[in-house]
C-alpha cells in the first residue's frame, strides 16, 4: 500500500510558472555597437558610434569630428 501512495505521489508533475522572455533592452543593443567616448568643442562628453573623420571648413581649415553620436547627432566637432 505504501510503495502505491509514494508510487502514485511521485507520479504527478509539479506545475511550473513559466519563464518570462528574457530580451535586452534597447539601451544594451545600443551599447553593444562599440562606441567611444569623445570631447566635443563644446566642452561636453559624447558618445559616439562611428569613425573619427576630418572635413574641411569654410575657411580651408580641417576639423576632426566625431560621426553617429548619441541624441540623434550625426557630426559632433571635437576638441582637439
Amino acid at each position: 500500500m505504501k510503495v502505491l501512495t509514494l508510487a502514485l505521489l511521485f507520479s504527478f508533475t509539479v506545475a511550473k510558472p513559466p519563464q518570462p522572455e528574457r530580451r535586452p533592452s534597447a539601451t544594451l543593443e545600443q551599447h553593444s555597437k562599440g562606441g567611444r567616448w569623445f570631447f566635443a568643442a563644446s566642452g561636453h562628453a559624447v558618445y559616439c558610434y562611428g569613425p573619427v573623420m576630418t572635413l574641411p571648413q569654410a575657411n580651408g581649415n580641417l576639423q576632426r569630428v566625431a560621426t553617429f553620436c548619441r541624441e540623434g547627432k550625426t557630426v559632433v566637432p571635437l576638441k582637439d
